[in-house]
């Protein structure tokens, strides 16, 4: 017989025990993360909708040890009240200064993919600064289009180049580089053999994912004409063609099939990606823009679906000369860091959707640039003058930097340009004899003979020289331009709208990503230098985002 009172006491003591712990384990989950990034990970996961989890900090560069210290910008982890989402970004080591005299070769491919704009808008938008690993400076520069002219003899693209002083530090020199590629009428496009591949997998049963991709979609199909084919491949535990190769003339039939998928199951994303980039090469048009477009939040998880293992997938399928387009959906499980490896290895672009407007600007307004490739492989290298320039950055494309000797190497892939698509390019110079305290990064890799392959005479008092590398779209030998830059003592204030435009964004993205060479500029900055440059903006892109900085202004100072 035991003793009942004293029973009931071990019970109440191991009872309230159990819930002190569970409660330590809520108050542990329930405080604020911090941001950073781990060096050991591909990615960085966001735990919040504005936050990467508390994991230490780990420096896997200079530039983040120089970095460590910084003191993180107000409101960086936004309102109270996030939910936890499994996003995950990318891991960003912003690009250091390197020494002119040192490394004296800049080279990195061409970036058109707009999704990391779309992305922090919809952040802000819900009134939360996004991940710190979110921000590509370059994306958001080149999600507006710019007052660039048109090519006038044979190239696809024209090169334009203006230097002025830096906003954020008039002692620096701030670079433009913009191509401008053909403007191409519908009308004119060659014939398009599409293949949708759409995630109908359980992650996509929410009202922004597959309700909104379907929607999306049909803005695209009421543009076809009866020359274009369509054909649709879903996946979901498993990968299906639901609709045959269909003519564009066929509209309600193309619609009906967009109208019938459900959402739900596992998400076998790798088996349908080969079961698309199948349909497509069955259904290949020898003179025509055969491609895939991938519908999806990239959240795979049966099949092939690491990282790695999509990417050789893609590699291996872009040899067919079927080009890829990736559009991202959805919130709190957005895989952005497999999309957008995806996209860049498939020869093809990445925008995500987060409304109805963004849908109509990326598969109507600008329709022929997201399907049509007009040069690929483009690449720029440009060298720059040690005997006028003492250091230099390139402001993004820390995703897109390729070493010197992958310039001449045409088996190397790089970025896509898209019909009348725009594509900008920063760099912040420091001019010889410039007092600074910043400390120049070392070169990346022991020079090779690529590194020294310079080209401006020792007695020239050119700043730089821009280099370009291009194939047309069915060709696999590249095409050079050259193109040489003189100094100039422009003050901003002259600047061309373009460059005073491109220049406020990339600020403001230096701002939301709290980088250390944000300089002088703030929200209030940023709102003035893009309102004088805002200019006729028919389509209200550029008041969309000054409205965009003043929402951040507001989140910070929260």
């Amino acid at each position: 017989m035991f003793d009942r009172p004293n029973s009931i006491s071990r019970l109440a003591i191991f009872c309230a025990t159990i819930a002190f712990l569970l409660g330590s384990l809520t108050g542990c989950n329930s405080g604020t993360s911090t941001r950073s990034s781990s060096s050991n990970s591909a990615t960085s996961q966001s735990q919040s909708p504005v936050a990467s989890p508390a994991t230490p900090q780990v420096a896997n560069t200079e530039a983040k040890q120089a970095d460590s210290s910084a003191a993180p910008l107000a409101g960086l982890t936004g309102s109270g009240g996030e939910q936890p989402t499994e996003e995950s970004y990318k891991s960003v080591a912003e690009n250091q200064f390197f020494a002119a005299t040192s490394q004296p070769l800049s080279t990195f491919s061409i970036d058109v993919d707009t999704a990391s704009y779309s992305n922090i808008r919809r952040y802000i938008n819900d009134g939360q600064l996004p991940p710190q690993d979110a921000v590509r400076i370059e994306e958001m520069v080149n999600y507006f289009s710019y007052d660039y002219p048109q090519p006038t003899d044979d190239k696809p693209f024209s090169i334009n180049t203006e230097v002025v002083n830096a906003p954020w530090n008039p002692q620096h020199k701030l670079i433009q580089i913009g191509l401008q590629g053909k403007k191409v009428s519908v009308e004119k496009l060659p014939p398009n053999n599409l293949v949708f591949l759409i995630d109908v997998s359980g992650s996509m049963n929410e009202p922004n994912k597959l309700p909104l991709l379907k929607s999306s979609l049909k803005l695209l199909v009421n543009q076809l004409r009866p020359t274009d084919r369509v054909s649709m491949v879903v996946y979901a535990g498993s990968a299906g063609l639901v609709l045959p190769s269909t003519s564009g003339k066929e509209k309600s039939k193309i619609i009906a099939a967009l109208d019938k998928l459900e959402a739900g199951g596992s998400t076998a994303g790798g088996e349908g990606i080969v079961q698309a980039y199948k349909v497509a090469r069955e259904n290949f048009l020898k003179d025509g823009n055969n491609r895939v477009i991938l519908a999806s939040d990239g959240d795979f998880n049966v099949g092939v679906s690491s990282d790695e293992a999509l990417v050789k997938l893609i590699e291996t399928e872009r040899n067919s000369g079927v080009f890829l387009s990736i559009l991202g959906f959805g919130m709190g499980n957005l895989k952005d860091s497999k999309m957008e490896q995806l996209a860049d290895k498939g020869n093809g672009n990445y925008a995500y959707i987060d409304s109805i407007n963004e849908a109509k600007k990326v598969l109507v307004k600008e329709m022929g640039g997201t399907l049509l490739a007009i040069a690929k492989d483009v690449k720029i290298q440009v060298e720059f003058n040690p005997k006028q320039v003492q250091a230099y950055r390139l402001i993004g494309y820390e995703n897109r930097v390729l070493a010197n000797r992958d310039f001449k190497d045409d088996k190397k892939d790089a970025g896509e340009l898209g019909a009348g698509h725009a594509v900008t390019a920063l760099y912040e110079v420091i001019p010889v004899g410039v007092k600074t305290d910043i400390t120049f990064s070392k070169p990346t890799a022991t020079p090779d003979a690529a590194d020294k392959d310079t080209k401006i005479a020792a007695n020239s008092q050119e700043l730089l020289q821009v280099r370009l590398r291009y194939k047309a779209p069915k060709s696999d030998t590249s095409q050079l331009i050259t193109s040489n830059v003189a100094d100039s003592n422009v003050t901003i204030g002259k600047a061309s709208a373009n460059l005073k435009f491109a220049s406020a964004v990339a600020a403001y993205g230096m701002n939301i990503s709290n980088s250390k060479y944000k300089g002088s500029t703030n929200f209030n900055t940023i709102i003035e230098l893009a309102t004088q440059s805002k200019g006729s903006d028919l389509d209200g892109y550029r008041a969309e985002f000054i409205r965009l900085v003043e929402k951040s202004k507001k989140i910070a100072e929260s």
